[in-house]
């Protein structure tokens, strides 16, 4: 076996018999190779090469501080955060939204874009009935009793003008009072001592929002004939709302510039029957829109040339409430004359009888 020694002398340094494997004092080595000139480096022998610098390892531990990291300390690395704007793997890109998926996504889309059209439509609608019906119901009736104020005005201030004004039509026939004038006074003491509307000319919608309204080619109050008037169940001031209330030989008081006329519902009062009457006229009857007989000067008799002999009162509206299916009547007849106004200043028995 060869064996080889180290050895030589020079300035500094000492001869050494000791053999290369043996460990050698490193003292005076990493004195001098701590800090090589730059660009210098050692390598793992512990000799110098002109590189980067590397610092010589102590031991074989130092050795593997400098090697390059593992590859499992890699792995130990936390995963990257992804990106703020990153895509949400369950929403359609807009290549899924408008490209390939367009078949199945684009179905599911208009059925939901469908029934939230249809769900706005119906909400839509329904507020519109909800106002309707506050309209007709609340505000009408506002209008309407502010129309009735003014035309009680409009009527009081014509009477004190010309108290002789008075029915004009004896055996009936066409008005030639205008439209929408109020012509008398209504009151039905089984609807309170309180209940006065003022009768107005004409039975259009226009003066049917006013208030109760006379057919125009009918007699006027205390005239031989029939003395006939339309007015709403429900809304614009609902006038007529319980005529069904009314009952036979109650008492419908029609109020004119000096007379009051007093007509009682036909039927019998003992009994409630309102068929009894012997004219074959009933008290209260429920008819079609189309049968306008009702309102002839002999109700329910068209033949024109039979000439009446009774003074009659036909109050019509519509039934049941909130339709307009039907037509609800009440027929009454005048009891005695009229009484004048001047011997009745608090208004006739009948205003406060029961």
């Amino acid at each position: 076996m060869r064996t080889d020694y180290t050895g030589g002398a020079g300035p500094g340094t000492q001869s050494s018999d000791r053999p290369i494997w043996e460990a050698q004092d490193t003292s005076e080595l990493d004195s001098v190779t701590t800090a090589p000139p730059a660009g210098d480096s050692i390598d793992s022998d512990g000799l110098r090469v002109t590189s980067a610098y590397i610092s010589p390892p102590r031991s074989g531990r130092h050795k593997a501080a400098h090697k390059a990291p593992r590859r499992r300390d890699a792995a130990r690395k936390p995963a990257p955060a992804p990106p703020t704007d990153a895509v949400d793997p369950d929403e359609p890109s807009a290549e899924g939204r408008h490209g390939a998926g367009r078949g199945s996504r684009s179905r599911g889309d208009l059925v939901r874009m469908g029934v939230r059209g249809i769900g706005q439509t119906l909400i839509t609608f329904g507020l519109i009935v909800l106002l309707f019906v506050v309209y007709e119901l609340f505000i009408t009736d506002v209008l309407n009793g502010q129309a009735q104020q003014n035309l009680t005005e409009e009527l009081e201030q014509k009477w004190a003008d010309d108290p002789t004004l008075g029915p004009d039509l004896p055996n009936g026939g066409l008005s030639n009072i205008p439209l929408g004038d109020g012509i008398a006074f209504i009151r039905i003491p089984a609807f309170g001592v309180d209940y006065v509307r003022v009768v107005v000319e004409g039975t259009n919608a226009a003066e049917l929002s006013e208030g109760p309204g006379h057919y125009v080619d009918t007699a006027m109050p205390g005239e031989l004939g029939n003395f006939a008037l339309a007015g709403h169940r429900v809304s614009q001031g609902a006038p007529f709302l319980d005529l069904d209330k009314l009952l036979p030989g109650d008492a419908i008081v029609i109020e004119t510039a000096d007379t009051y006329f007093t007509y009682r519902v036909l039927g019998d009062p003992e009994t409630g029957d309102f068929g009894t009457d012997p004219s074959g006229v009933s008290g209260q009857v429920v008819v079609s829109p189309e049968e306008v007989d009702v309102i002839n000067p002999i109700p329910g008799i068209s033949d024109g040339s039979v000439v009446p002999t009774t003074a009659y009162l036909t109050l019509t509206t519509c039934t049941p409430k909130f339709s307009a299916a039907q037509r609800l009547i009440i027929h009454a007849e005048l009891e005695g004359p009229g009484l004048p106004k001047a011997d009745y200043p608090n208004g006739p028995p009948a205003m406060t009888e029961g």
